[in-house]
């Protein structure tokens, strides 16, 4: 998993929820929030996502750009999108390409069962690219506000 200090890959291909083609570049010289979440439309991921929207225009007034970013269709993001009114950035990284550059994507454990998939992480990037905090291993209930939180009394206005 990257971690404090490192770049994040800024090109390798994604898309947007409206199937136009990105990348990280595309946010070169942004402060960025990048959460990595299973899927569109599941208990977690939703709460996690309406926790985030709730918080974006704090974040948003620090600096911060949240962007989620999951293996769904852009078809399903776009839906996700519209039906919890999300006003920040989804990426969808069909073969988890991105998601695995950053470590987001590995083994996992859910009912004895061991299988691959996104591992629900964050990483908060300052307008050079550079990783400035990570969180491993995400809670989804309250978590954009502990972001929020953490930017409030780490960084403030400082990057």
């Amino acid at each position: 998993m990257l971690a404090v200090g490192d770049k994040i890959p800024v090109d390798i291909p994604v898309l947007d929820a409206y199937g136009d083609p990105t990348s990280l570049a595309a946010f070169a010289g942004q402060k960025l929030i990048l959460y990595f979440y299973p899927k569109d439309n599941t208990p977690g991921c939703t709460t996690e996502a309406i926790n985030f929207e709730s918080v974006r225009k704090d974040l948003t007034e620090l600096g911060w750009k949240v962007i989620g970013i999951s293996a769904d269709s852009c078809k399903s993001h776009e839906g996700f999108k519209i039906k919890y009114n999300l006003g920040f950035t989804l990426l969808s990284d069909p073969d988890n390409t991105l998601s695995a550059a950053f470590g987001a994507y590995g083994e996992k454990k859910n009912y004895g069962k061991t299988y691959m998939g996104i591992i629900r992480s964050t990483f908060l990037a300052d307008a050079s690219g550079t990783i400035v905090k990570v969180y491993p291993q995400v809670k989804a209930d309250g978590h954009g506000e502990a972001v929020l939180n953490w930017i409030r009394e780490n960084l403030g206005a400082a990057l």
